[in-house]
């Protein structure tokens, strides 16, 4: 007796969170691949650590030891660089050469799309900020607070790239890509020399200090020195990193153009 064998075809998307994790894997393999990218964030901010350690005598860091200034300052520096910086360079090129057009018209939503990306920029940032702790550790870095210190800064971490990434996309999506290379390198240095990143806001002149902690940068970095210190989780860096993760993501909503 012969058995035939019928098929049926389910057409369809894959479910959400297959698209999101596929998306955000191949999304970290070419922010890995690509070697600027590979120097804006990890070898800028090892840089800037020892070298800032090594420097201490020169540059005002406060009474504190320098390490324990520097450490959490190069830890807002990198996910500066990636969240911000990497990602405004990248979707500047994307949209410029239609891949992002293509991506739109394929069946990822493109609010699975975006997911994706941030979901790469935690993955790439989770590598970063592990290896800027091991090598600020093996300089004689001490953070204090325990699980609770750790959490707060876990929470910093992620409001920060929120509102880095909203502002990166906002840049991306009205510029052209040369001036998106252009812009988001500009705003790096210039938040990296005066954006209360490396040093502490309370070693600027009180008529500049007042107006960094407002600054998605300097409230990051002094965020996390606070909290790293065993000084707590200030609420002035949460509202200031909230208010700019939404304003710029409300902004970028209204702005972004895919091609």
């Amino acid at each position: 007796m012969t058995r035939t064998l019928s098929y049926a075809p389910a057409p369809g998307a894959a479910p959400l969170h297959r698209m999101v994790r596929s998306q955000a894997l191949m999304e970290t393999r070419l922010l890995l691949r690509n070697g600027e990218q590979l120097v804006l964030a990890v070898a800028i901010p090892l840089l800037v650590l020892v070298g800032g350690v090594q420097a201490a005598s020169v540059v005002a860091l406060g009474d504190a030891r320098p390490v324990d200034v520097l450490t959490p300052g190069v830890m807002a520096l990198a996910v500066l660089s990636t969240s911000f910086t990497s990602v405004a360079i990248a979707t500047g090129f994307e949209r410029r050469y239609g891949v992002l057009k293509r991506l739109g018209a394929s069946p990822l939503p493109r609010t699975a799309l975006l997911a994706g990306k941030v979901a790469a920029v935690l993955l790439v940032e989770t590598l970063q900020l592990s290896l800027v702790a091991a090598v600020g550790l093996g300089l004689g870095w001490q953070p204090h607070g325990g699980l609770t210190a750790a959490l707060g800064a876990v929470l910093l971490v992620v409001l920060g790239t929120a509102a880095f990434c909203a502002l990166g996309l906002l840049m991306a999506g009205i510029l052209r890509a040369e001036a998106t290379l252009a812009a988001a390198n500009l705003v790096y240095l210039l938040l990296l020399a005066g954006g209360g990143v490396v040093v502490p806001i309370d070693r600027y002149p009180d008529s500049a200090a007042a107006h960094l902690g407002l600054l998605p940068s300097g409230a990051l970095a002094e965020g996390l020195r606070d909290v790293l210190s065993g000084a707590g989780l200030a609420t002035g860096p949460v509202l200031v990193l909230l208010v700019w993760a939404v304003a710029a993501a409300a902004l970028t909503a209204r702005t972004f153009r895919w091609e």
